[in-house]
């Protein structure tokens, strides 16, 4: 195949990545029609048709499969090279795309990042907020963030946070005149503030844990959210009890703008853990940003940015 036709593979594994020419087409700087094109032309060059395009998604054929497995994963370390080499200049220079939950993010990649940022003006971050424990090699980050240290065998996970803490509570208006719940089943009798994970669009079940005693609870309300601040927020508002990092709502309950329920069962998790890919060579830019997320024990708390943080979960 003729050198030049190195974009049009590229634009192939991009349309049998994320299944959209759309989608695709943003991620090229092309458009629509062009990358179409593109594809036709590819496809009548190797006389097989590599992908099946209805109204609504596309899809790899067979040959499509097999020419995707055979050269993404080439095509990948091609341009992790080529960054590595430009990244070899006198600054560091690169884009890392992280994917993690805005929690993680504002209570520890931001303030640890910033000055790294400031420091290395070719150096670009790319946050996506995200609840899922993202496939990064198949949406193309270079890192994500999780509750935990459990990563699939061919990555690396790196802690980046002590153990985590989680805290229910409510406000005052909302217990005024209810019974406070004394165990989690309790819960089942109050409107809670329900948080919908992305992964199998189930809503979270929170987990409770006393005296080596885990209890896992499903609870109800009005409302459900896939942001934990406004979990927070709709617990401030009255509209029932939330379940969030107790670093989000520590200044609320001192404040007396929150109360704090079943103290006793809060449960800790595992800390964040940044995880990547294990590769022999990982990119200068990565490693950098790697260095700078580190946790040490000895390593001061971070402060959030902006106004008070959100949830968690560990998947």
């Amino acid at each position: 195949m003729a050198r030049e036709n190195l974009s049009d593979l590229q634009a192939f594994i991009a349309v049998a990545r994320e299944r959209s020419f759309t989608r695709a087409a943003a991620q090229l700087g092309l458009s629509r029609s062009a990358l179409s094109h593109a594809m036709l032309s590819l496809e009548s060059r190797l006389g097989v048709r590599l992908l099946t395009r209805t109204t609504r998604s596309v899809s790899t054929t067979e040959a499509g499969s097999r020419l995707l497995d055979a050269v993404a994963p080439r095509i990948d370390e091609i341009e992790l090279e080529l960054g590595s080499l430009v990244a070899l200049r006198d600054k560091p220079i690169g884009t890392v795309r992280i994917t993690a939950h805005d929690h993680a993010i504002t209570t520890v990649l931001w303030p640890r990042l910033l000055a790294l940022l400031q420091e290395y003006p070719d150096i670009h971050i790319e946050f996506s907020v995200d609840y899922a424990f993202t496939d990064i090699a198949a949406h193309r980050f270079d890192a994500g963030v999780r509750i935990g240290d459990r990563v699939d065998k061919d990555m690396i996970a790196v802690r980046l946070a002590p153990d985590l803490r989680m805290a229910v509570a409510a406000s005052p208006s909302y217990l005024a005149g209810r019974p406070r719940p004394e165990t989690p089943h309790d819960l089942t009798e109050h409107r809670c503030i329900n948080l919908r994970l992305p992964t199998h669009g189930g809503l979270y079940a929170w987990d409770f844990e006393k005296n080596g005693q885990s209890v896992n609870v499903r609870v109800n309300g009005q409302v459900t959210f896939n942001n934990t601040f406004l979990m927070l927020q709709a617990a401030l508002d009255g509209m029932g009890v939330a379940f969030v990092p107790l670093d989000t709502v520590q200044p609320h309950i001192e404040a007396g703008r929150l109360l704090p329920v079943l103290e006793d069962w809060w449960p800790t998790f595992p800390g964040y853990h940044l995880y990547y890919a294990n590769r022999r060579q990982i990119a200068p830019v990565l490693s950098l940003v790697i260095d700078a997320l580190r946790w040490h024990a000895n390593r001061p708390s971070n402060n959030p940015i902006g106004h008070e943080a959100s949830g968690v979960s560990r998947r």
